[in-house]
């Protein structure tokens, strides 16, 4: 019987989301062992993504048990993974996606329109702060970081009004009950709800098993968010969300980038055949970079 190492973070996120894809390899005839690792994003808890180095702080680590050949593949959050994929490294299969939505829970179950003038909401992503600011200019939005369960519990220490998350990780720990709204006209985070699978790019034994899992239209959707992401040069930096949907043969993005406080917010839609999800992300990206998304990223970049 095949055995694969598959590396995780140690959160009870990331484990439920690598048991998930234990369990379907171990159906392919695969003994799949776990391989908990501690990335730099886990060890730092006090300082906001944005100035600390972004969203590959949750893989690098285990990328790099990839390529020194301590893992065989990995399990990531397809939107804590970066636009390069180091070399030697490929995303072979992304899941079936999950709810893609943002959601706000609230202690005393408020929606976001009904929370009180000067309310704290607490974030750790730029794009939901600006979206928040967008509706609420009256709530302050403060930095929170950590996992589900240590945000919940931030929460109901009082420190914060309301919480902002993403649906999948709430919904994958059991915890919809806790939901006070579901925030279904904030464009997510790019690949937000899909988990992606990491292996050796030359490593056929593992490819074969894992490309079993990949859900095609996920893929797709992930294909054109990510070219919308990659073209803008996007990163936790700069607030930015796409969404692609699939829809009588064709694909259909909208999307956004935005500066620090969601003054000059640019939105847009783009849409074309399944062939071309790459080319799709990348017009719509050209276009909000014409129409003043470039001198967004200047000045966030202080180019």
């Amino acid at each position: 019987m095949t055995l694969l190492r598959l590396g995780t973070r140690k959160s009870k996120l990331a484990l439920w989301q690598a048991n998930f894809v234990k369990e379907k390899l171990e159906a392919l005839g695969c003994k799949v062992e776990l391989v908990p690792i501690t990335t730099t994003g886990d060890k730092i808890l006090d300082a906001p993504l944005a100035k600390i180095g972004g969203k590959g702080l949750f893989v690098k680590e285990i990328e790099n048990a990839l390529l020194a050949g301590e893992i065989d593949l990995a399990v990531h959050s397809l939107k804590d993974v970066p636009m390069i994929i180091p070399e030697g490294l490929t995303l072979c299969a992304i899941t079936k996606r999950e709810e893609p939505y943002d959601v706000l829970i609230s202690r005393n179950g408020k929606k976001l329109e009904e929370l009180p003038s000067g309310a704290v909401v607490g974030t750790s992503s730029l794009r939901r702060q600006v979206q928040i600011k967008r509706r609420r200019r009256d709530l302050k939005v403060e930095i929170l970081r950590g996992n589900v369960d240590t945000r919940l519990r931030k929460l109901k220490e009082g420190l914060y009004d309301a919480i902002v998350l993403a649906y999948a990780g709430v919904k994958r720990m059991g915890l919809s009950g806790e939901i006070s709204q579901v925030l279904e006209d904030f464009i997510p985070a790019v690949g937000q709800g899909s988990l992606a699978i990491e292996t050796r790019a030359e490593d056929d034994r593992v490819i074969n098993f894992v490309k079993v899992l990949n859900h095609e239209e996920s893929w797709l959707r992930a294909v054109c968010e990510r070219a919308f992401l990659r073209e803008l040069q996007g990163g936790c930096q700069v607030p930015i969300g796409a969404y692609a949907w699939i829809e009588c043969d064709l694909i259909k993005i909208k999307g956004f980038i935005s500066d620090l406080e969601g003054e000059r917010f640019l939105e847009g839609y783009e849409e074309g055949s399944l062939q071309e999800a790459e080319e799709v992300g990348k017009r719509l990206a050209q276009r909000l970079l014409r129409e003043g998304g470039e001198e967004i990223l200047k000045e966030i970049y202080g180019l």
